[in-house]
């Protein structure tokens, strides 16, 4: 791809003491990786993880910066698609950064969406007993979401993100011309987490989202604005719990649905995990409305929403056969929240109140789902 005229970046801090670092989000700005990199550690090398997709259209930009700062590099390629975060690659990603010789002074570098990024991550947390790394998103949903927080993890076949630990990178290049080479369902998927912001705790900025996302899915300054304003969000919820105590669990909003839906797909390109968060927003908001918690009203301009932006929200519109009442419970039953073998959703009061509801039921929510995999 053409290099993009730069524009002014925004910096969004994510204040973690020792640990702190610096979210760069603007249009070019991986022309500064190396620099960025080498300011932060002078003499690194640098290891670049990423898959064949990313290779094809952004690798070479990342190289070129990174060896305009002089840094020696080493590259991996792995599959695209959610496959690559298993067990199996993950192994050969951990033995290949240490055929590079890297040493722990060394840095790896995740340049990708959410599954490189977590999966880069991982495997920076364990070589050598800990690699610093930074993540290059580039995709929607990381910029905005994945590559923040220092959330690693690897898929189980008990479900998404079981095995994996809280690993904070020390930069993240949030470039949002990289986002212009995405396929535009990839793009729409992503645009599910920046709403989700919206949703959880900021009304104001989900109505900015209902009269501007047309002009965010086109790029310029309203698709800078969307990515900063989430990064401020998620950054803000980090800094006060950074290992999901309390109140970061509230950007699981969509999640718990969401990731019990996308595993019974088997990780597929029958539900990306963006369009899976997308149901599953629709169908808390449901929910919380079945539980006179939220407005019909409400629950009906949540979905509204996502659907004029193209996103799927409800179990119909996934491609393929229906899926199993039996199997999205079981999945269900294995969330990161269930606390004492009872489930943990978040739900909504209002547009910008979201909270943890503990102890739910489930026979409840199975009562609730059996309509909803009906229909489907």
């Amino acid at each position: 791809m053409d290099a993009p005229t730069p524009s002014e970046p925004t910096i969004v801090p994510v204040a973690l003491g020792t640990r702190s670092y610096d979210i760069v989000v603007g249009c070019g700005v991986i022309v500064s990786l190396g620099q960025q990199l080498a300011r932060l550690r002078p003499g690194a090398k640098a290891v670049i993880v990423t898959d064949e997709n990313v290779a094809r259209y952004h690798l070479a930009a990342a190289h070129a910066a990174l060896a305009q700062s002089a840094i020696a590099t080493h590259r991996i390629v792995v599959a695209a698609g959610e496959g690559s975060k298993s067990y199996r690659v993950f192994e050969q990603v951990c033995e290949n950064i240490l055929a590079t010789r890297i040493e722990r002074g060394d840095v790896v570098v995740a340049l990708g969406g959410g599954v490189v990024g977590d999966l880069a991550g991982f495997a920076a947390s364990v070589v050598r007993r800990g690699l610093d790394y930074v993540q290059v998103p580039t995709t929607l949903l990381a910029q905005v979401d994945s590559s923040v927080g220092g959330k690693t993890a690897i898929d189980s076949a008990q479900g998404k993100n079981l095995i994996g630990i809280f690993y904070q990178p020390i930069l993240v290049i949030a470039d949002t011309a990289l986002l212009d080479t995405l396929p535009a369902r990839e793009f729409r998927a992503g645009y599910a987490e920046v709403v989700k912001y919206g949703l959880l705790g900021d009304a104001r900025f989900f109505a900015w989202l209902e009269g501007n996302w047309r002009e965010v899915f086109a790029g310029g300054p309203a698709r800078q604005r969307a990515i900063v304003e989430s990064c401020r969000a998620k950054a803000a919820i980090v800094t006060r719990d950074e290992r999901e105590t309390g109140e970061r669990a509230l950007l699981n909003l969509g999640h718990t649905f969401g990731h019990a839906l996308e595993a019974a797909c088997g990780f597929s390109d029958r539900l990306l995990h963006g369009e899976a968060i997308a149901i599953g927003m629709a169908l808390a908001c449901e929910f919380s409305a079945c539980r006179g918690l939220l407005s019909g009203e409400d629950a009906a301009r949540a979905i509204r929403h996502l659907a004029q932006a193209g996103l799927p929200t409800a179990p119909k519109d996934i491609i393929g056969p229906p899926l199993a009442i039996d199997r999205v419970m079981e999945l269900i039953a294995q969330d990161k929240k269930v606390k004492q073998g009872e489930l943990t959703f978040i739900l909504l009061r209002k547009i910008g109140a979201a909270f943890e509801a503990p102890g739910v039921d489930q026979s409840e929510v199975r009562a609730f789902l059996a309509g909803k995999l009906a229909g489907h």
